[in-house]
């Protein structure tokens, strides 16, 4: 996959010296929060929808309203994760990308959602198993060997999330053999978060449960 096929081009970024008028104009038609802007060709900045809705006298220039300009932007070569990142972190919806100072076209939001749809983390069949530990006694490569020396496949693993002192790792593992996965991830000290209908472990306490209530209630 080349993450540059995604790149759109399909209006005309705004240009400083265009009015704010002109801008809504150009808004109208997009669905974008944040529209691009460039001066002599160089990328200048982008401005939000919102930003320009909030302008009283629409003749001013754009040129006028530097001080709300907005900077963020991505090369052609950036991963999926790092273009979601970006996206979360600057609360957007399209992400100009820039090379060597020049607008080339903006990644759109949903399209790149679409792509990450199409890795096999999501689209793979697999069970999703969450798990933590301290976080000092964790390690990547335990958690892969843990997977592969039961004969499963491991997907994809991510920090979904962290404390202090713990780690809550979220797996998505392809396999027949899910249970004994998920003992060995106990006999390693990691703490099974998620439930999971072949968890024997789980079926087995509350069996034993079920028999001490009605051993109490006899």
């Amino acid at each position: 996959m080349n993450i540059a096929d995604y790149i759109l081009k399909d209006f005309n970024p705004l240009h400083i010296n265009n009015t704010i008028k002109e801008a809504l104009v150009l808004c109208e038609g997009l669905t974008l929060t944040h529209i691009p802007i460039i001066k002599d060709g160089i990328f200048a900045g982008t401005i939000s929808q919102s930003d320009l809705l909030t302008i009283e006298n629409q003749e001013q220039q754009l040129s006028d309203f530097v001080a709300i300009f907005e900077y963020f932007q991505v090369n052609a070569k950036e991963s999926v994760l790092e273009l979601l990142k970006n996206f979360a972190n600057n609360d957007t919806n399209s992400i100009p990308v820039i090379v060597e100072k020049k607008y080339m076209g903006y990644f759109e939001l949903n399209a790149i959602l679409d792509v990450f749809s199409q890795s096999p983390f999501l689209n793979t069949n697999g069970f999703i198993l969450n798990i933590e530990k301290n976080k000092k006694d964790y390690s990547f490569s335990e958690v892969t060997q843990i997977a592969e020396s039961n004969n499963g496949l491991l997907l994809g693993c991510y920090i979904s999330n962290q404390t202090t002192d713990k780690v809550e790792l979220t797996l998505k593992i392809a396999s027949d053999k899910i249970n004994e996965i998920i003992q060995t991830f106990r006999r390693y000290n990691y703490t099974i978060i998620t439930e999971h209908k072949d968890d024997y472990y789980l079926e087995e306490l509350k069996n034993r449960s079920e028999y001490l209530q009605k051993f109490l209630n006899t």
